[in-house]
């Protein structure tokens, strides 16, 4: 049966940086669909509400367990840290037994659980001193056991998705003078023909930039978009390749980030969604332009130094696992293409649950 189910990457897990190598597991070892995701910076009430439906568990063991979780939840998803309110970046699953697979894929978080197999295994720690008291507990990433409560949580988190999610422009203090900039990624549907490690390995290689993710969005292109985002690249293959085999390598991009090639698609459906999957990231902080393209590398693969996205992840100069802005300018630009700041997360946790 087809369910929903969720994964919440916790602000520590965020703030080290860890997101890349957990979302590579969840996608990679539940083969389910990512279907949406969302940014959030959790204020009191969404914390509160949340905090309390923690603790379900009848069972001593889990429910201990659950019983730190929600500590854990008051304590680190709401104030500062080092000036930064929490960042936690919420994922939706969709598929064949959801709600069990990202459970198996996350895990327990007890201490005689520690062979790497799950995500808390890696990500979480749980320290206990030699009487049992826990000393040092963080999940990692945060799910729910059951399909009640999955749905239950998906939609107090879709209800306060527009108030305390989105695009987080102010969560992050930066020392006075600094140049701080946002810009735009897009991990590209090569990364997404069947379930694989690349999505969170592209996100892992970007990590090393320092720089901090505020916004997350899953997009499908449409043709229309995709025209819009490269039209000046169209200008630019009809110089180099003249007039009408620019046009066609112009329609392999367009067809490749969309699904759809322009001259085969009618006017009125080039605004529909289209049938190609990428991820929408904005990155935050100093220089965050030039520290991108720099581990992103050139357009060709084959030109790409060691180490860089496009020699890790890319095959040809079109299928290269990543695109990101050149300027502030065209990040401002793109960012309006792909519309970054629409909340796509609420819309389709209610509809999911109104055809149920």
């Amino acid at each position: 049966m087809q369910e929903l189910s969720y994964a919440m990457v916790t602000p520590y897990s965020m703030r080290k940086s860890r997101t890349g190598g957990i979302v590579a597991r969840l996608i990679s070892r539940t083969g389910l669909d990512v279907v949406a995701g969302r940014m959030f910076a959790p204020g009191a009430e969404l914390v509160k509400r949340y905090a309390e439906t923690i603790v379900t568990e009848t069972e001593s063991r889990h429910r201990a367990t659950q019983e730190l979780i929600r500590e854990y939840v008051r304590r680190n998803f709401t104030g500062k840290i080092n000036g930064q309110r929490p960042r936690v970046l919420f994922l939706v699953f969709r598929g064949e037994d959801a709600v069990s697979k990202v459970h198996r894929t996350v895990g327990h978080i007890v201490n005689e659980r520690t062979s790497g197999e799950t995500i808390r295994d890696t990500f979480g720690d749980y320290i206990a001193d030699e009487t049992g008291k826990v000393t040092y507990f963080e999940p990692g990433v945060l799910t729910a056991i059951q399909p009640d409560q999955v749905e239950r949580d998906l939609k107090l988190w879709a209800e306060f998705s527009d108030t305390d999610g989105g695009i987080l422009e102010k969560v992050i203090e930066y020392p006075a003078g600094t140049k701080v900039e946002k810009t735009l990624v897009l991990i590209k549907p090569d990364n997404f023909k069947f379930p694989n490690l690349r999505p969170g390995g592209v996100i892992e290689v970007f990590s090393r930039t320092g720089l901090y993710i505020i916004g997350f969005k899953v997009h499908r292109m449409s043709v229309a978009q995709a025209e819009e985002f490269y039209g000046p690249v169209l200008r630019v293959l009809e110089e180099k390749l003249g007039t009408e085999k620019g046009r066609g390598a112009w329609g392999d991009i367009v067809e490749f980030m969309s699904g759809g090639r322009p001259s085969q698609i009618a006017s009125a459906q080039k605004g529909e969604p289209g049938t190609e999957k990428c991820i929408a990231i904005v990155y935050q902080g100093e220089d965050a332009v030039q520290k991108i393209r720099e581990v992103l590398g050139p357009t060709d693969p084959s030109k790409a130094p060691p180490g860089s996205i496009r020699k890790e992840f890319g095959q040809t100069i079109m299928i290269n696992a990543a695109h990101a802005s050149d300027s502030i300018e065209n990040a401002q630009r793109e960012m309006k293409i792909v519309q970054v700041d629409e909340n796509n997360f609420k819309p389709l946790i209610d509809e999911f649950y109104r055809q149920k």
